[in-house]
Parts: C-alpha cells; structure tokens; sequence
C-alpha cells in the first residue's frame, strides 16, 4: 500500500478501525523520517535550536526526544 492510499484511509471515517490502524502507519512514518531530518541536520552542523525552530518545538523537547536516538557520532564532541 503506498501513502497515498494510506492517506486516504486515515481520513475516510467509514470504518473507524481501519482509519486508526493507517494513522498510526503514518505517525511512525512521519516520526522515521523527523528522526532521518533530525540526523541530517546535525551532520550538517545545525544545532539543537535552529533544529528545534525549524520543528517548531524548543530546544529542551528536541534535545530530549532525539539525543539518544541520533547516530552518536553527529553529537557535537563525539568526533565525525
């Protein structure tokens, strides 16, 4: 199933069941690739802030969320 057709399932209310399976598919799919942002971000030397601004979140919530999950290696200090 590609995301269009999930899309269209999460915002049919016909069957309520089928709706909520498929907006769960697209929130972890929304929070793989906001993980996959984040990393590209601080491999490109942006830094919590300017990464929690661009999410609209602060930088304490993004720190949190996301400091644990990155690739250790993009962390500032922990060598490239």
């Amino acid at each position: 199933m590609d995301l269009e057709q999930i899309s269209g399932i999460a915002n049919d209310v016909a069957d309520p069941r089928e709706g909520l399976r498929a907006v769960v598919s697209l929130r972890a799919l929304a929070d793989a690739l906001e993980l996959k942002q984040v990393e590209a971000a601080l491999a490109a030397g942006m830094t919590w802030q300017v990464i929690a601004d661009a999410l609209g979140v602060t930088r304490q919530a993004v720190h949190k969320k996301y400091a644990k999950r990155v690739d250790q290696r993009l962390l500032p200090g922990k060598g490239r």
